[in-house]
């Protein structure tokens, strides 16, 4: 996706402190954190990955919520703001953001969750290169700006799906047709039927940013099948028909044979990217499983079992120190193929248990060694600070606040019983 671009609660019954990188030292509450290698603290009996996400979301509230103007109770894209910095973050953080709040929703913690799904509302365009509706990449707080991206739309898509479930409100289905509406405009026959990363840049040779990728594609394919579950009956077949098409168009041209990973995009002038990102193999993964239960077909699931063995293998590596880890950049990337294999559980649970008990030893890592005084995280779970630009942004944030959400439904915490 693009580098960096991300609303939340009106009314949210905290109390906005100061958020300083020099204050004390941030002490979670109820079970967070652990007793620093004091041997005098009596050792914390059982970790609360539920308390540890609602940790992270009230420091991500007293840090980047805007708290006057236009955009209050929108979120700043970085802490602390930059001097260019927009009046609320880019959608795609913001997105990452109440991905995050959704978990920390079904846990039972009452965070505003309806409140900020709505807010995606202030980042819809009407229409601009394409006639039909998008959301866009910014916000002024109350109108959609920006460029608007065909992976950016598919992410809002999943978590308007997910609101949906939660919430029980059909609007949002409603919101999610229009979406299937803009891929609709978008998709063209150029280097087989696919959509491009943006609108701005659609059959362009010669410029960078003028692609078909994994990520517009692949996680469009994964919105699609979820919103295939749930849409009026008279929808079922031309989303169903959209999503394989999608699928298949990245199977034929942008799957590597030898291991079944994707690499990242096909430019206008048809040279391929062959870097390989961690949520690009997520989102095929989901894509396939998805698409084996709707039809049955059991090439699909051969396929996302095929991608996710590999992502595994490919991954996952010794990295400072830690003799099994993902990644140490991109947490936002790594979350998505995490969450892929839960969506691959149900048709092998060792394999998802191999996965996660991975995933939260490096989650534990980053909770103990990775964070700064203030609650936030840093960029690379490991410890190493080497990016401070990077770790400044919301989307590390939302990242790991998704993450600690992901465990502690996955290890099925019920915190308020």
């Amino acid at each position: 996706m693009k580098i960096f671009r991300l609303l939340l609660i009106a009314t949210i019954g905290l109390t906005l402190s100061a958020c300083d990188n020099s204050q004390e030292e941030w002490n979670p509450g109820n079970n967070g954190g652990n007793n620093g290698g004091n041997n005098n603290q009596p050792p914390v009996a059982e970790v609360s990955y539920a308390q540890r996400a609602m940790d992270t979301f009230d420091a991500i509230v007293r840090c980047y919520r805007v708290t006057s103007g236009a955009t209050k109770d929108f979120f700043n894209e970085n802490y602390p703001k930059g001097a260019g910095d927009l009046p609320a973050s880019f959608l795609w953080p913001y997105d990452g953001l109440v991905a995050g709040a959704s978990t920390l929703h079904r846990l039972g913690y009452d965070v505003g969750y309806a409140e900020m799904v709505d807010r995606f509302q202030a980042y819809y365009r009407p229409s601009a290169v394409l006639s039909v509706g998008g959301f866009g990449s910014s916000t002024d707080g109350r109108n959609g700006g920006g460029d608007r991206f065909f992976d950016d739309n598919a992410i809002i898509g999943i978590e308007l799906v997910e609101a949906y479930h939660l919430l029980k409100d059909s609007k949002y289905l409603d919101w999610c047709a229009q979406i299937v509406r803009f891929y609709q405009a978008g998709i063209d026959d150029t280097m087989g039927r696919a959509l491009w990363w943006c609108e701005n840049n659609i059959n362009q040779p010669g410029n960078d940013s003028s692609n078909k990728p994994a990520c517009a594609n692949g996680f469009a394919t994964w919105f699609l099948m979820k919103y295939y579950e749930v849409c009026p009956e008279s929808e079922k077949a031309e989303v169903l028909d959209l999503a394989k098409t999608l699928y298949k168009w990245l199977y034929d041209n942008l799957r590597d044979p030898e291991d079944n990973l994707y690499w990242n995009s096909k430019g206008a002038d048809g040279t391929i990217n062959t870097t390989k990102w961690t949520y690009n193999s997520g989102a095929m993964i989901a894509g396939g499983v998805l698409l084996h239960k709707a039809t049955g077909e059991s090439h699909y699931l051969n396929e996302a079992k095929a991608t996710a063995k590999s992502s595994y293998d490919y991954y996952v590596r010794s990295r400072n120190g830690i003799p099994l880890c993902y990644p140490t950049n991109d947490p936002w990337f790594t979350i998505q193929l995490i969450k892929s294999y839960i969506v691959l559980e149900p048709y092998d649970k060792a394999f998802t248990k191999k996965c996660m008990e991975v995933f939260i030893a490096n989650l534990d890592n980053a909770w103990e060694k990775g964070r700064m005084n203030n609650g936030l995280f840093y960029e690379d779970w490991t410890g190493v600070k080497i990016n401070p630009d990077r770790d400044k942004s919301l989307l590390m944030q939302a990242a790991a606040l998704e993450s600690l959400g992901t465990v502690a439904i996955y290890k099925n915490e019920k915190p308020n019983e």
